[in-house]
């Protein structure tokens, strides 16, 4: 007997402050952050019975290390919630925490369950390269021409994207100053206060008399943002890609660490627990394009998405758009017409930072705080996606 789709509602959002790779949480464990953004999540719904929790869908694009072995579940028990409460991690690349909040929704839309979190776990400081601990590409890759995209570096396909859209290098540092003065100015407004659970790092150091001296610091700010970038400064980096490229470290996307989750409701659990929805759940959409300029994946996802939602792209209000390179950034604004006083109003990947499979649901929790704000009412997260493929998700403010 089918059953009528039903409405998912995010109640709470959440996510650490970001770090540089190396940088602030180069000592702290990526299950770790996700137990710390779970616990967290839950803890912004007074009374919630988390033995009520479906599922927590984790994503992480790197799924080994100390953030293998179902990093979801380890996660899940690491944040002292009910042992019937189960974890699944899943990997879509840097769509993985998107992912996440859409296979939770679908789940609730579905009547599958009432209470869902979504989330992502990413420490790039722990993998000791971006393609893993291990690089094992298929031989047949090379075998065809067609298929010699899927082994192309990030970053040569972020070059491959600016000579087919004619983006300059010019353009791409001008758009990384201007995330590094968004990013900067949102944070001294405080507009990111409210999203961030702030994180302990507990440091020992040796101590006099051979005793151990333990050191603790609250952070609570994101690390990457470079008030001081300009034009000048960025210019007199080397490309680092293709030799007479245009790609830099200062028009790229940082790597990072971080977390992020959400927490996601039934109508009949909103009621239960009387809670008010920040957002509704309204579509969520993927497509695939040539691996080798994987950077203009959001050019197909996006309208996909908005015809999902039904609504208009001009009815978007906030744009979460990942600055996996300003090469891209500047592709997708141009080919889809997007409007860039409502992209990245707060500054992006650029500035902020890339924890890869946790950036979707870290960008979720800056959506949610702008939509409590009152500044959008409908709002859109978007991200290309390693080996080809772009994703976008809608949201409208409640």
């Amino acid at each position: 007997m089918s059953k009528q789709i039903q409405e998912a509602y995010i109640v709470a959002a959440t996510r650490t402050p970001v770090a540089k790779r190396n940088g602030m949480f180069r000592n702290v464990r990526p299950d770790d952050m996700l137990a710390h953004v779970l616990r967290a999540v839950v803890g912004q719904v007074p009374g919630l019975d988390a033995s009520e929790i479906g599922d927590v869908i984790v994503g992480c694009a790197m799924p080994e290390a100390e953030q293998g072995m179902n990093v979801a579940r380890i996660g899940v028990l690491l944040a002292g919630l009910p042992n019937s409460v189960p974890g699944i991690t899943i990997n879509r690349f840097c769509s993985s925490g998107l992912q996440a909040v859409a296979d939770a929704a679908a789940r609730i839309r579905l009547g599958e369950a009432d209470v869902m979190i979504a989330a992502g776990t990413e420490s790039m400081t722990v993998m000791p390269q971006i393609m893993g601990n291990k690089i094992s590409l298929n031989p047949a890759i090379f075998a065809r021409e067609e298929n010699l995209g899927i082994a192309f570096g990030m970053g040569l396909t972020a070059e491959k994207v600016a000579q087919q859209w004619k983006v300059s290098r010019e353009e791409q540092d001008a758009f990384a100053v201007q995330s590094n003065q968004r990013a900067a100015a949102a944070i001294a407004a405080g507009a990111f206060r409210d999203e961030i659970s702030p994180y302990t790092v507990t440091t020992h150091l040796p101590g006099e008399g051979g005793t151990v001296r333990v050191v603790e610091r609250v952070c609570d700010t994101d690390e990457g943002p470079r008030a001081d970038a300009s034009m000048q400064s960025l210019g007199k980096l080397k490309p680092v890609f293709a030799a007479r490229g245009s790609v830099t470290a200062g028009n790229s996307s940082q790597m990072s660490d971080g977390a992020g989750a959400v927490l996601l409701m039934s109508e009949a659990a909103v009621k239960r627990y009387g809670v008010t929805p920040i957002a509704r759940f309204c579509s969520y959409s993927v497509a695939g394009v040539p691996p080798e300029i994987m950077g203009i994946g959001p050019v197909e996802a996006i309208p996909r998405a908005l015809k999902a939602a039904g609504i208009a792209q001009s009815q978007l209000d906030w744009i979460e758009l990942n600055e996996a390179f300003a090469a891209q950034a500047i592709a997708v604004t141009r080919q889809l017409d997007l409007d860039p006083a409502v992209i990245n109003r707060q500054g992006g990947a650029i500035a902020l930072g890339h924890p890869l499979g946790a950036t979707g649901a870290i960008r979720a929790a800056t959506l949610m705080s702008a939509m409590r704000r009152g500044q959008a009412r409908y709002g859109m997260i978007s991200m290309c996606i390693g080996t080809g493929m772009g994703a976008a998700g809608v949201f409208e403010k409640l």
